[in-house]
């Protein structure tokens, strides 16, 4: 079907606002009166409170209020999943982030410096720093009354490995670990809260992802019902999934101190304040144990990951089911025994990351693929052809692809392609510098999967002069969904895009749409917005036949009227079609709902239909290592993702290019490192991000396999994007030299320029029968 407005390339509908800096962020909100709040933080990352002293900082002339965690009217620990987190620590700091007192001061000099005025007493304690020793008998415990330090333990049975591994020519074991990764967005978490009357209750403004989320949470803080807490979503300058927990900390500590001095309270974090407290991307402990025949049949893979979670469980519980759902990889194997376990530390804390859980796997489950290729002397992509998923193919987890395209084999070969990976495998080249090629595959799940309940809500309605509001929960994090969302009701109701406005989220006047986590956000959102699209269109339609006399059916859409099919000279502009509704006393508007197909999930086996659809991606990268050095530069990328359907191709684009960029500094750059609980990288002058100087030739290949869950077939691409390059650099590395970056000379050369923390151990386990 040939689409008008949707599956072409169109201008992001914020971009304007955006490139000539009139767009407002949260920081960028003034309202008269308004108050600076700022944070007391710990000092250590482990130790009971003795004793907070206020007084003196009371006593500083234009200071308004100083709150500890005694004042907080509700409940003082919220989460998302675990309820484990201080709102302020009362009775003990668990990370180095935690807050522990409050100030509102008339302005930031007055408010750091009564900072300096409150006196904490603590008695520091033994901390935990490496999640493997917190899983050892004896160590300390970050919350006691749990008994251990365990967040949650995910399995996966399926089949005998025992039997799996006895069939096996071949055995190998491995160990890899990833590190902490920051967010990075360009603005750091902001947010003011202005009391509100009228409410009876308090409004927060702020660069928050999940609006109704964060809702839920200050209502639970301040003991107030939903209705007396409004969240309004200001434009995000970044979030990456970086902008939850701690936005609803900071929302719940603004509203406290707003309701408190009755004034409004600016919270915004500095770069440095933003490192310590923010969450991060999880390290991984994986060890990996794979069996397969000569001729490279896999047989059985078992696997233990430990996660890094921090002092608190935040979305650890969700991140490491999504990496148990897809830690075998892309890979039909008839044993698996999969364990992934989260564990509590005294580091800060870690969630969601564009990626949730999946990087992780996939940088090791690639690698070992590319490894046991290299044992059994095989092609690293015979090798795959012979083992990946394929149409009905049967899952780790029990479920059989067989409602959509499994394109695995589509992806891998259109990016191998745009590479030349035949003619540069295998290179030779004398003197230090090495060049080599690799890839990596995956498979992916798209949005919330057997997590929970999965819905969208959108409500759109036409305005006196056909102009069109669009609102809805799911909100925009900066991925470009305003557009998408406009293109299809432009699509729906033959309007230009141009007349459609989509409202920010505000959850006093738009309905829920779940979370905007999970790539989730055109697929939950799309449908939703397209249901309601289309049942405004069939109310005016409707109307139109009432009006003119004629068969409803005969009634087109398109360019901006409404037509008799069989007499085009009858015809309406859209305006004056709403016109002639509401004459007619029906309301233009409609709502529109989506819930998404049901999955199964058996926690205890890890077996069950973890997500309803998947999407599929392939990278390859050619790099070129200085063996002296330890120097990797990427000189070129070729990415294919199956996204179902692009709604906006030149957005879809758009997001391949980020994930690279992102990808290459999670393979090659990026690492936030604490020390026994202190974090040592606070800013950008340490944590190496790509800049452009950095980022190669990338070449963006859209595969469209149009899914029957999607709004015309479209999918999900955003995370897909981010999960493959480290795996197909560490690849191309390994294909390179036969070692891995962390087997590299580590010269201050290299050190400038970056360094992968991963590590792999290579304990050669293989046995040829």
């Amino acid at each position: 079907m040939a689409y008008k407005v949707v599956n072409t390339p169109q201008i992001r509908v914020d971009s304007l606002a955006k490139v000539t800096g009139q767009e407002k962020y949260a920081a960028d909100y003034s309202f008269p009166g308004m108050l600076c709040g700022k944070v007391l933080r710990a000092k250590f990352p482990h130790a009971l409170i003795s004793k907070v002293d206020v007084q003196e900082a009371l006593k500083l002339k234009g200071v308004h209020a100083v709150l500890i965690a005694q004042d907080i009217p509700g409940s003082k620990k919220i989460g998302a999943v675990i309820e484990d987190q201080d709102v302020l620590s009362g009775e003990k700091v668990r990370f180095l982030g935690d807050g522990v007192a409050l100030v509102a001061a008339e302005s930031m000099e007055i408010a750091e410096r009564a900072l300096e005025l409150i006196k904490v007493e603590y008695e520091p304690l033994p901390g935990v720093f490496d999640p493997l020793e917190a899983l050892k008998p004896g160590a300390p415990l970050l919350h006691p009354e749990k008994g251990d330090n365990i967040v949650n333990h995910h399995r996966v049975r399926k089949g005998d490995v025992k039997e799996g591994f006895a069939r096996s020519e071949i055995v190998l074991e491995r160990e890899y670990r990833t590190q902490f990764v920051e967010h990075s967005y360009i603005e750091p978490e902001a947010c003011i809260a202005i009391p509100a009357p009228d409410l009876k209750g308090v409004q927060v403004l702020g660069s928050i992802q999940n609006p109704f989320s964060t809702r839920k949470m200050v209502a639970r803080a301040l003991n107030l019902e939903l209705n007396r807490v409004q969240i309004t979503q200001t434009t995000l300058g970044g979030s990456f999934g970086g902008k939850d927990e701690v936005m609803y900390i900071m929302a719940a500590r603004a509203a406290m101190l707003a309701l408190k001095t009755g004034k409004p309270v600016k919270m915004v974090n500095t770069r440095e304040e933003s490192f310590i407290e923010s969450y991060k991307r999880h390290p991984y402990y994986m060890h990996y144990k794979v069996g397969a025949t000569r001729d490279g049949k896999l047989q059985a893979m078992e696997i233990y990951i430990v996660a890094d979670a921090g002092a608190y469980a935040s979305q650890s519980p969700f991140v490491t089911w999504r990496s148990t759902v897809q830690a075998t990889g892309p890979y039909e194997i008839p044993h698996v025994k999969t364990d992934v376990l989260a564990v509590y530390t005294n580091n800060t804390y870690t969630g969601a990351m564009r990626g949730f859980g999946s990087p992780q796997v996939i940088f090791a489950v690639e690698s070992l693929m590319d490894e046991l290729a290299h044992e059994l002397n095989m092609d690293p992509v015979e090798l795959r052809r012979i083992n990946i998923f394929r149409q009905g193919s049967i899952t780790a987890t029990g479920q059989k692809l067989d409602d959509h395209v499994v394109s695995l084999e589509e992806v891998m070969d259109k990016a191998l392609s745009a590479i030349n990976y035949r003619e540069k495998i295998g290179q030779k080249s004398e003197g230090p510098i090495k060049r080599g090629v690799g890839f990596a595959i995956s498979f992916r799940g798209c949005s919330l999967g057997a997590e929970g309940l999965d819905y969208a809500n959108a409500l759109i309605s036409a305005q006196a002069d056909g102009s069109i509001y669009i609102s809805t929960g799911v909100s925009d994090n900066g991925g470009g969904l305003k557009t998408v969302l406009s293109q299809i009701v432009a699509e729906e109701l033959g309007v230009p895009i141009s007349d459609i406005t989509v409202n920010v989220v505000d959850t006093a006047f738009v309905p829920d749409g779940g979370p905007a986590v999970a790539s989730r956000s055109t697929i939950m959102g799309g449908n939703a917005t397209r249901n309601a699209a289309i049942s405004l269109r069939e109310k005016l339609v409707e109307a139109m036949a009432s009006l003119w006399g004629v068969p409803h059916e005969e009634i087109g859409v398109g360019e901006g009227k409404f037509f008799h099919i069989k007499n085009p000279d009858l015809s309406l502009s859209f305006s004056k079609v709403v016109e002639e509704a509401l004459r007619m006393g029906i309301a233009p508007l409609a709502y529109g709902t989506y819930v998404a197909p049901q999955v199964t999930w058996d926690e205890e086996l890890g077996q069950g239909n973890a997500y309803f659809t998947y999407v599929y991606g392939c990278q390859a990268a050619e790099v070129e290592v200085d063996l002296e050095t330890g120097k990797v530069r990427v000189l070129r990328v070729a990415a294919a993702h199956d996204l179902g359907k692009a709604i906006n191709l030149k957005t879809a684009e758009g997001q391949i290019y980020g994930g690279v960029a992102m990808g290459l500094g999670y393979g090659l750059l990026e690492e936030v490192e604490i020390q026994e609980g202190y974090t040592r990288t606070l800013n950008f002058d340490t944590y190496l991000v790509p800049t452009s100087c950095d980022v190669p030739q990338v070449t963006p290949i859209i595969v469209e396999n149009p899914d029957p869950y999607g709004p015309y077939g479209a999918k999900s691409l955003g995370e897909p994007t981010n999960e493959l390059l480290a795996a197909a650099i560490a690849n191309a590395i390994f294909q390179a030299c036969g070692r891995r970056i962390r087997e590299l000379p580590l010269t201050p050369e290299r050190v400038l320029l970056g360094r992968s923390l991963r590590e792999k151990k290579g304990r050669r386990a293989s046995e040829i029968k």
